[in-house]
């Protein structure tokens, strides 16, 4: 029997902007619970979050950490999260399998651009929310002002649980308005004393209890009857209120911490225990068909794999929630993605890096197990023949794209290996073996997820490896109309070589008129790979051509429309009419033709006012007020065309326009700007025009590198 039943699960997750004491509450949680007996701290690099060798050296969380503890008569599985933006995948996976999210917010930055970012998954989740002021003892602590930017940023939802008596050096008393006590602490922290709410208090804490009560009660009809009838709500009452509106999502209580001196995550502790709710009273899960899977420790097996590590001489450990019925030890289940049957060779509880076995976990409880053979990232495995899929996480776009090269020639397939597992272990982060530009690409989210890809390449697959900047992915056109012909003629004993091709180029509009002067035999539409069209006209009269020569000279054509004649990117939305040549009756072949076709093309390439067209991208930073002329400013130096400023809260979100080419390093020099307290991300809007100047360098650039084709 496993110790705790489904109902006596918690699963929470500590969310937060970096900075805002994260591990070092989850660390209080230890030990309050008596799972550790010495707590310990970021400076001293031995908390049991952040035992990564990479997160001691930097000094901040940088992978998610399942932990657990006991906490009277609860099973708590705590999810320490990253606070940086770049590592935003760690949170999205962690609160797809939390059922609360306990969201810290530094007393004296108060709401953060971070906050706000981590917010809107909650809101996609509809995670129940705790807010914790943390660092209450610092001097230039605010709780007020917290608490007012709180409700600014979040609505009026947001309603306090708890207050300081004092904030500064001398926090040591919390007032709780749910329970009408007051705790007070020792220096040292830890259980504190439970004293009436002094005098000059007791005004304010019965108006903070009367607005929790009547934001209990607004979201509940039988509790706001009763609300009416008595004047007041019995704790119990309150209690029951507070869950039904959390999971609900309509209302998010504040508690008070000092995470550094242990003060108040015994509290939090026992509301999470006796409010929040456990998996099996959250809303059933949906699955892909629609269906909803209900968290019954008796139904039949489905668990939902969200993260995987890879560790050194064992293997990858996938971490995953059970969703509905009892995991054991040597059961098989069957991988609806995969169609693959896995054997659950083994069942751990986690704690930070280290695991213990189990025998057995029920519906809601999550650990972790080793060696799945074909099982990722968001697979669900079940009981065959149920064919669950349940949503699976999606994950946002990334915001940066470098080369990357390795140091050593030969190294190239170590590399692939390397890059290979980085996937496996993190969606957010994308590898491509980009075919156009000949490099391989990594799509990351910043540069401090590109350096910790780095670390890894460098420490776990022993390879020296350097990033460059990714080529653009430029596009070439054409602005008017060209006429040009060219002739093929090779001999060089016996048969020779021999087409000769008239070709009329226009740039392609959707629905510009057929050729009025020529006559129209055949007419081909082709949609190309990379955008846009080649539309491609027979007009040959009077048999000058074969038509079994035209597709060769569509071949020739396609070919320097992949090598376009101006840098060698691709070309796109051309019209081509072939209306005249000649031919041999023993020379002509298919090369000649397609020889004569290429360059005839490129010929009329050159003279039909080509334009190189340079890929946009639409960037939204959101940042404080203050900062906001800097990070304009910054754009403007990038060629940007700012768009629209929006509010969003406390913070501006700057719109922009920005060409791809100017956005390298952009991630650091944001970072750089704004002290970390803005955030951006992007994603591609359209093709246009470079400017005149960059295309002429652009074109010389190339010129100096290109080989002439059949020369």
């Amino acid at each position: 029997m496993p110790e705790f039943d489904t109902s006596h699960v918690k699963n929470i997750v500590l969310l937060g902007h970096a900075g805002s004491g994260k591990t070092t509450l989850a660390e209080c949680m230890l030990y309050e619970a008596g799972l550790i007996n010495r707590r310990g701290t970021i400076a001293d690099r031995n908390t049991t979050g952040d035992y990564h060798e990479l997160e001691q050296e930097r000094g901040n969380s940088i992978f998610s950490k399942l932990l657990h503890t006991k906490w009277r008569g609860y099973k708590i599985n705590i999810i320490d999260t990253p606070g940086y933006d770049d590592f935003v995948g760690e949170v999205i996976s962690a609160l797809k399998v939390a059922d609360t999210g306990v969201m810290l917010l530094n007393a004296v930055m108060g709401v953060e651009v971070g906050t706000d970012v981590i917010w809107d998954y909650t809101e996609k989740f509809k995670t129940p929310m705790i807010f914790a002021v943390n660092k209450l003892d610092d001097d230039n602590a605010d709780f007020d002002k917290t608490v007012r930017e709180a409700k600014s940023h979040f609505g009026n939802n947001v309603v306090v649980v708890q207050y300081p008596y004092q904030v500064g050096s001398g926090f040591h008393q919390i007032i709780d308005v749910l329970r009408m006590i007051m705790y007070k602490f020792k220096d040292s922290g830890g259980k504190p004393e439970k004293l009436p709410i002094p005098d000059d208090q007791k005004a304010r804490a019965e108006e903070l209890h009367k607005e929790l009560i009547e934001a209990i009660a607004s979201n509940d009809e039988s509790l706001m009857e009763t609300y009416f009838d008595k004047g007041e709500l019995m704790e119990d009452e309150m209690k029951m209120g507070m869950k039904k509106a959390m999971i609900n999502h309509d209302l998010f209580p504040v508690f008070c911490l000092s995470a550094e001196r242990n003060m108040g995550s015994g509290r939090l502790m026992g509301f999470i225990d006796n409010v929040c709710p456990s998996a099996n009273e959250m809303p059933s899960q949906s699955t892909r068909s629609g269906d909803k899977l209900k968290c019954d420790a008796s139904g039949p097996a489905c668990i939902f794999v969200y993260k995987t590590i890879s560790e050194p001489h064992v293997g990858e450990l996938s971490f995953f929630k059970v969703y509905s019925g009892t995991i054991k030890s040597g059961m098989e289940l069957e991988n609806e993605t995969t169609g693959v049957t896995e054997k659950i060779n083994q069942l751990f509880l986690v704690e930070g890096n280290k695991r213990s076995s189990v025998n057995e976990l029920v519906a809601g409880d999550i650990g972790a197990t080793l060696k799945l053979k074909n099982t990722h990232v968001n697979n669900t495995l079940h009981t065959r023949g149920k064919n669950y899929e349940l949503t699976p996480i999606e994950f946002p776009s990334p915001n940066m794209t470098v080369a990357i090269e390795t140091l050593k020639k030969g190294e190239e397939e170590k590399l692939s290996l390397a890059l290979h597992q980085l996937r496996e272990e993190d969606a957010t982060l994308l590898v491509e073996v980009s075919q156009e530009l000949k490099q391989t690409l990594i799509h990351c989210q910043g540069d401090m997820h590109l350096a910790v890809a780095k670390w890894k390449i460098e420490h776990s697959h022993k390879l020296e490896v350097k990033f460059v900047k990714p080529k653009i992915a430029y596009r070439e056109t054409i602005r008017k109309m060209a006429d040009a012909n060219y002739r093929h003629k090779k001999q060089s004993g016996g048969a020779g070589q021999f087409g000769e091709v008239y070709m009329r180029i226009e740039p392609w509009y959707e629905g510009m008129p057929e050729p009025k002067d020529l006559n129209v035999r055949g007419r081909d539409v082709h949609e190309l790979d990379w955008g846009g069209k080649l539309v491609f006209y027979n007009c040959i009269v009077g048999g000058a051509i074969d038509t079994r020569f035209l597709p060769s000279i569509l071949k020739g054509v396609m070919e320097k429309m992949h090598n376009g004649p101006l840098t060698g990117s691709y070309a796109r939305d051309i019209r081509v009419c072939v209306y005249d040549g000649k031919m041999h009756p023993v020379d002509s072949n298919d090369i000649s033709f397609k020889i004569a076709g290429l360059q005839a093309f490129r010929s009329a390439f050159q003279q039909a006012d080509p334009q190189i067209l340079e890929p946009m991208y639409r960037v939204e930073v959101l940042c404080p007020d203050d900062l906001t002329g800097a990070v304009m400013g910054d754009l403007q130096s990038r060629r940007a065309i700012v768009e629209g400023i929006d509010s969003e809260g406390h913070f501006q979100k700057v719109i922009a326009k920005v060409p791809l080419a100017e956005m390298n390093g952009y991630s650091s020099s944001l970072r750089s700007i704004t002290q970390g307290r803005a955030k951006f991300k992007m994603r591609f809007q359209a093709y246009e025009a470079v400017p005149f100047e960059l295309q002429r360098k652009l074109i010389d650039d190339y010129s100096k590198t290109a080989k002439e084709e059949y020369a």
